[in-house]
């Protein structure tokens, strides 16, 4: 994990606007906007790199309630596209979605198929360095 948020960290592009980090409380707010458990392994990123701008995937944010990226407009867009209310979308891919499901893992939810696919990562870290970083 630390070797991952390093990476983030180094490549992180310069933004006219910089991204904040937020704080417990305001994910605490979230969850109860959205009726439901952030899964801890999207606790952690947001708290620690969800101010991280690189590359071409733009995972989910929660400071900003104009943002693109805003997780409760993201979670409403995804579960109204078909994603199952049970994953929690950490970023949009075209169609696609690439939600953490309760424990931690994270899978593709397919707007094609409109079914989560046969490719997951562990957790949040690991689909941040073999899908974000390598975007």
């Amino acid at each position: 994990m630390e070797e991952v948020i390093e990476e983030l960290r180094e490549k992180n592009e310069p933004v006219p606007v910089a991204l904040e980090l937020p704080d417990e409380d305001l994910l605490v707010e979230i969850e109860e906007e959205l009726l439901i458990n952030m899964p801890v392994g999207l606790r952690e990123f947001l708290l620690l790199v969800s101010d991280v701008v690189y590359g071409s995937l733009e995972p989910v944010t929660v400071t900003d309630p104009q943002s693109h990226t805003y997780l409760p407009e993201v979670a409403a867009n995804a579960w109204d596209a078909g994603v199952p209310r049970d994953l929690v979308p950490l970023c949009q891919d075209g169609d696609d979605y690439y939600c953490v499901e309760e424990d931690g893992t994270v899978v593709l939810w397919s707007g094609e198929e409109e079914l989560v696919i046969d490719e997951s990562w562990e957790s949040v870290w690991h689909w941040a360095r073999d899908v974000w970083l390598e975007s």
